[in-house]
């Protein structure tokens, strides 16, 4: 997740995630490429199809064919980024042994992703949800996944007797998520970098302590 007012607040740019699939219409690369491009300058409601149409060098006839409107472009843009990371985070985990700890590794790696690219953190947590279309995007059905992951995780806690028996899975999901997304909207919203181990830290403390088994 990256782009230029990204890598002048985080230290570096991400690789973009849309090189990866070869299949894919080079106008379309061009597109998404642009409206991040525009993105890391102002907010998206104040930027036009003409304005993207011009950047990415594409007509701007095919942002209609490719996305049907410049929302559609949007959700485009994230669900690429959010399929990246989410595949990221089951990388990650790969090496964790025990729920805390992989409880553990998933906030760190949410709070570090959202403190390097802020301005896709930023449209994702603050801008597309006001918009009743995003609960029918591909973004939404990749953020349910990374809730669910979460969810498992808290159930395998539970089952190996990591977290108490007695707390409600949802509940301490809802309560992961929560946390999580208000910490780092400050920074977000002034565009401050975070410490994503030093957030992580308390996060477990403030939130584990009173359901972990042994914490």
């Amino acid at each position: 997740m990256g782009n230029r007012k990204a890598a002048s607040t985080a230290g570096q740019k991400a690789p973009t995630p849309y090189q990866r699939t070869q299949s894919t219409p080079k106008g379309k690369i061009k597109l998404a490429m642009a409206l991040e491009e525009l993105l890391a300058e102002k907010d998206f409601n104040s930027i036009t199809t003409a304005e993207i149409s011009r950047v990415s060098g594409v007509n701007e006839s095919l942002i209609y064919r490719y996305f049907s409107d410049k929302r559609g472009l949007l959700h485009y843009v994230l669900a690429e980024h959010q399929k990246k990371s989410l595949q990221q985070f089951y990388t990650d985990l790969v090496a964790v042994s025990g729920a805390l700890q992989k409880l553990r590794k998933l906030i760190w790696r949410t709070l570090d992703n959202w403190n390097k690219d802020r301005i896709h953190a930023k449209i994702l947590l603050i801008e597309v949800r006001n918009f009743p279309g995003y609960y029918d995007s591909e973004t939404y059905l990749i953020v349910k996944e990374y809730c669910g992951l979460i969810l498992s995780i808290v159930q395998e806690g539970i089952k190996n007797g990591e977290i108490l028996n007695d707390v409600s899975p949802w509940f301490l999901m809802q309560a992961i998520l929560g946390t999580v997304e208000h910490v780092v909207l400050p920074s977000l919203l002034f565009d401050r970098s975070i410490d994503p181990e030093a957030f992580t830290d308390n996060i477990i403390r403030t939130v584990f302590g009173p359901v972990a088994a042994n914490m």
